[in-house]
């Protein structure tokens, strides 16, 4: 008689989780995930590993790994003669980044996804989520920035294969200059710690903000803070356009300090950072944070001296998107 897959429970959620390492998207806020995949693919994925379930127990598998079943939602706005140029480009691109991931992975070397969590008022404001409190916590009736104490910019470093994060707080402006220092100082605190023999490391960013990769300050930065100071070559893959909750940082870090904070007004900088530190999962997730205190101004760029130090090559797919940063 077969077994019954109930009793091969662990194995399988643990096939499906491989299955979904790149195929993932979430909601940096709630943590609802989702995926591309359908249950039926799934199947006959799990069927070439000798693993036979229907695409009913998949779906309750899903649903025990945090996955949702979402409805469509007409909020995103595109060009209707680039709709199919712009699937193909993006998942062109998805494609290329499982690729260049599984690359580094199998070659042990490091693997960071980064990005500005939403930037947040320091005070009496109401925060999302609730709390186990025996009374209701008063906060302000509107959220006035201009009478805050502050407003912060949490920049998130996650390490993908060490399941480890680290946030700079940081009370300036969200700027290149700020973005890569970030990674330099992460690569200082954390980074060549836990990969010692690394010569070379994997950036996963956004498209947009202050790690955009059009931005020369984001170029120079991470020219002058992990190669040139520290001998790394640095390749940077960006997720396609409206594609941002597909980096696993959205997901993995800033998913998990939300809820670790819901329902509690960040009335401190000490408030935010402690509980940032005390994020944590079942799966081993661990947070490190530093407030980063320097002011960055906006609207710098560097010089073309400067950037005629950067040694850049590009990749052939999407070479805007992706690239290789190296030591001169």
């Amino acid at each position: 008689m077969e077994e019954s897959p109930l009793k091969k429970t662990p194995e399988i959620i643990e096939r499906i989780r491989e299955l979904m390492e790149y195929e993932t998207a979430g909601d940096p806020v709630n943590g609802t995930k989702w995926t591309r995949k359908t249950t039926e693919s799934i199947v006959l994925e799990l069927k070439k590993l000798d693993i036979a379930v229907s695409p009913n127990t998949v779906a309750a598998f899903l649903r025990e790994l945090g996955f949702s079943l979402r409805v469509n939602h007409k909020k995103t706005a595109i060009s209707g003669n680039a709709t199919a140029e712009a699937r193909e480009n993006r998942d062109k691109q998805f494609r290329h980044i499982k690729m260049i991931r599984e690359q580094f992975s199998s070659n042990g070397d490091p693997i960071i996804s980064v990005d500005t969590k939403k930037k947040e008022l320091v005070g009496n404001f109401k925060n999302n989520g609730t709390a186990w409190n025996k009374e209701a916590v008063l906060v302000n009736d509107h959220d006035f920035p201009s009478i805050a104490d502050g407003k912060v910019a949490p920049y998130g470093v996650y390490d993908v294969t060490g399941n480890h994060g680290t946030v700079f707080v940081g009370t300036s402006h969200d700027t290149p200059a700020f973005a890569s220092d970030c990674l330099g100082r992460w690569w200082k605190n954390v980074g060549r710690q836990n990969y010692p023999e690394a010569d070379k490391i994997l950036v996963l960013a956004d498209n947009g903000g202050s790690n955009k990769p059009n931005s020369a300050g984001w170029l120079y930065g991470i020219s002058e803070n992990l190669c040139k100071q520290y001998g790394l070559s640095v390749t940077v893959c960006h997720y396609p356009p409206g594609a941002s909750k597909w980096n696993p940082i959205e997901h993995r870090l800033f998913s998990e300090i939300s809820k670790n904070w819901a329902g509690i007004p960040l009335r401190s900088i000490e408030t935010m950072l402690k509980y940032i530190r005390t994020t944590s999962t079942k799966t081993g997730l661990r947070v490190k944070a530093y407030l980063v205190k320097k002011f960055y101004a906006t609207k710098q760029t560097p010089t073309k001296d400067q950037m005629d130090s950067v040694n850049i090559t590009q990749h052939s797919v999407f070479p805007k998107w992706n690239y290789v940063v190296n030591p001169i």
